[in-house]
């Protein structure tokens, strides 16, 4: 704590040298914001939209599980992060929450388990604009709804090699079961919102088209190739009138489905021979409707997820080529010989290996995603009273905002 006293009384003598005070500062930055109309407008939505998932998600049969907030291991993510906290206790390491997909899978593990959600804590230590811009949706803690459903197709992995045609439309039909499943999801949540909180959307400025399915779908590869994978989902959403859609097959993290990847001869796929086709994952992407222009706000993913890798094969050349872990593991009997080389891996890669009495692996085939909260109100309610994410935050710690932050 006296380190924390020392960083606030040199932020206090800034602020006074630059002509102002701490209780200035936190009435600009944080009271005028949660005595405002906006953020008790923002406050009604979430709520509404929230109530909408969860209840969705209950409705269809699947779990509500506990937060996990550290672990040996989290998400190692394909984006930058500045790094990963670490808490120390009784003598181990444990990483905080990127997010909660390791747990997901384990939570599935019960054949009988449909699927699980969990509203999970994200801390991403997001590195702030080099150019010191509002980049304006970037938050280090945050929330997101994560879930993961069963697949239950039994595919093993002799299978997977030498019937490419069968697995594949296997696959083709699980990714439309999760297409529907999520956007069946999002209807829900926007008929929850435009029923309740009409009045809150005019004081924002906002309208909300409930969408019908099914939505608009845009494959990466070919929005990439027209605009640069940058530009991708701002340029996708002015193709398409609606306030959401689908980007397909994005190059992404190491538990996304790629088909086929190993082949029959054990080589694996050659990185640049990958398509969108071959890549089973998905992003949905929204934008605010304003109310008085009729136009649209710049598109923002707000909800990422994938068909799952589930056979121990493919997991570990995914882990092992994206550089998660350094070497395969190494099993003599049911020793893992090697743990000290597997980044902290070593007890999921272990339960990935598992089998039950009869001989069949137990970890499971799933699909999932995980939709984020906040993210997802600044895309639908940006507009002139919406300008970035932290205006519809309590605490919003925005790291383009400024460099401490105190609540």
């Amino acid at each position: 704590m006296g380190q924390i006293s020392e960083d606030l009384f040199h932020f206090q003598a800034a602020l006074e040298q630059a002509g102002t005070s701490l209780d200035e500062f936190i009435r600009e930055q944080y009271v005028d914001k949660w005595v405002s109309d906006d953020l008790h407008a923002a406050m009604a939505v979430r709520t509404s939209m929230v109530g909408a998932i969860y209840a969705f998600l209950s409705n269809e049969g699947l779990f509500n599980m506990e937060k996990v907030q550290m672990s040996p291991v989290t998400d190692p993510l394909a984006h930058d992060v500045e790094h990963t906290p670490t808490v120390h206790y009784k003598g181990m390491p444990y990483v905080t929450t990127h997010s909660m997909i390791y747990s997901k899978f384990l939570a599935c593990f019960n054949p009988r388990v449909k699927g699980v959600f969990v509203d999970s804590p994200n801390i991403r230590l997001e590195i702030e604009s080099p150019l010191r811009e509002q980049r304006g949706k970037y938050l280090i803690d945050f929330s997101q709804i994560d879930v993961e459903l069963r697949r239950n197709r039994g595919i093993d992995f002799e299978t997977y090699k030498h019937e490419p045609e069968k697995v594949t439309k296997i696959l083709r039909e699980d990714l439309e079961k999760a297409l529907d499943f999520f956007e069946r999801m999002i209807i829900a949540a926007t008929q929850a919102v435009a029923e309740k909180n009409e009045d809150e959307l005019k004081t924002l400025g906002i309208a909300l088209e409930v969408p019908r399915q099914p939505f608009p779908r845009l494959k990466m590869d070919e929005v990439a190739k027209k605009y640069g994978k940058r530009a991708a989902e701002v340029k996708a959403g002015e193709e398409v009138s609606s306030q959401f859609f689908w980007i397909l097959g994005l190059m992404r993290e190491n538990y996304d489905l790629i088909y086929p990847y190993i082949l029959p001869d054990g080589n694996k796929v050659p990185l640049q021979s990958f398509t969108s086709d071959m890549i089973y994952n998905y992003d949905i992407c929204a934008k605010a409707l304003i109310r008085q222009s009729g136009k649209h706000s710049p598109a923002l993913e707000i909800l990422s997820g994938a068909v799952r890798e589930w056979l121990y094969e493919p997991i570990i050349e995914r882990l092992i080529d994206n550089k998660i872990i350094r070497e395969r593991p190494v099993f003599v009997g049911d020793r893992l010989v090697n743990i000290q080389a597997l980044e902290g891996y070593g007890p999921f890669i272990s339960a990935v290996a598992m089998k039950g009495s009869n001989g069949q692996p137990l970890f499971p085939e799933t699909f999932g995603g995980g939709i984020g909260v906040e993210r997802t109100l600044f895309a639908l309610l940006r507009g002139a009273k919406i300008q970035k994410i932290d205006d519809i935050t309590l605490f919003g710690k925005n790291p383009d905002s400024y460099p401490m932050f105190l609540f």
